[in-house]
């Protein structure tokens, strides 16, 4: 007997329906990935063949890009860099290098480099660099900002006519920002870089105190836009040509007993060695590049005209007479005192 009410078939819209979707969406996804990922390679390529363009080669060994599916990771078994931009050839030799962009957080990179780098310099030089940990990041949205920070950096210097020399930090932090706030025709960067556990040979010879120390610095660079194209000749005689400078916000260190904080501008001269002015105040100082000065400071700040009290120093440290860097030589007051002159940087 025939049923007069048929069962209806019920609709499998239900059961495959999310499952179809689900497969458009990740075939979706996928090719966008595979887009971003060939838009990477090609914005690679392009860049290393304008860095050849302006006497910097860069080699990636063993590239590879990866990530999938919500990042896109630059992957380089060994960095290589090589500059003629100083007349002698400059190669930078590094360990694995990743650089690691989010699908989801466009204008922002994070770099993870491994140890160990070797820097061959001029005149036979050679700079042998290692760390625990580095790391950087670039934003390049507006305010632009760069973010590197490293642990246990070390780093000795050794050449045929120098002695090694090393130097290092228990941490290190760098920050760059363009400055917002500050006219266009600035080009100003704000730069913020700390360290703590410092071992700097220069500073144990000025000061005659080996103690591990630590640094504070805050300054603005004015003129930037010269180093868009990196840090060579160049750049530098672009850069002082432009009237750039280095104004000194905050400089405050400290090495065992010593303690200086201060501020300034610094700048290249005609003959293209650093040179401006700082103003400091210290204490726990005995001695300033051999020369033994003890309790003298507050005499000599107050003889040969360091800045009073009342002005913002830090209490607790005595001002000391402006610190000049001109014609090569570094002066306390009317002092030049018994260091190296300084040799220009190009």
């Amino acid at each position: 007997m025939t049923d007069p009410f048929p069962t209806r078939r019920s609709s499998r819209f239900w059961l495959y329906g999310p499952v179809m979707l689900l497969a458009l969406l990740v075939a979706g996804w996928s090719a966008f990935w595979f887009h971003a990922r060939g838009r990477v390679a090609a914005e690679v390529d392009a860049a290393l063949v304008r860095e050849a363009e302006r006497g910097r080669s860069w080699t990636c060994a063993d590239r590879s890009i990866a990530g999938y599916p919500f990042r896109i990771e630059l992957r380089c078994k060994a960095l290589t860099l090589t500059s003629t931009r100083w007349g002698e050839a400059v190669r930078v030799e590094t360990g694995p290098a990743v650089a690691v962009g989010q699908i989801y957080s466009p204008g922002l990179v994070i770099v993870e480099l491994s140890a160990p780098a070797k820097v061959s310099l001029p005149e036979g030089r050679r700079l042998d660099l290692t760390w625990k940990n580095l790391d950087a990041s670039l934003v390049w949205r507006t305010p632009e900002r760069f973010a590197l920070v490293a642990a246990e950096p070390r780093g000795v210097l050794s050449g045929p006519d120098l002695a090694p020399e090393s130097w290092g930090a228990a941490t290190l932090e760098a920050h760059l920002r363009r400055n917002p706030t500050r006219p266009a025709s600035d080009q100003a960067v704000d730069i913020a870089v700390s360290a703590k556990g410092t071992m700097l040979p220069p500073m144990d010879a000025l000061l005659g105190n080996t103690d591990a120390g630590e640094i504070d610095l805050q300054a603005t660079l004015t003129q930037a836009e010269s180093f868009r194209k990196g840090f060579n000749p160049d750049a530098l005689e672009s850069w002082r040509a432009g009237e750039g400078g280095l104004e000194l916000t905050r400089l405050a260190a400290t090495k065992g007993k010593a303690r200086i904080d201060g501020s300034g501008r610094v700048g290249l001269d005609p003959q293209h060695r650093v040179a401006g002015e700082l103003r400091l105040a210290a204490a726990g100082i005995e001695q300033i590049g051999g020369l033994r000065v003890g309790n003298l400071l507050g005499g000599l700040g107050g003889f040969l005209g360091g800045r009073g009290g009342d002005n913002g120093t830090t209490p607790g440290l005595t001002p000391l007479p402006p610190v000049s860097l001109r014609e090569g030589r570094v002066f306390l007051g009317p002092i030049r005192l018994p260091l190296q002159p300084l040799a220009p940087l190009y």
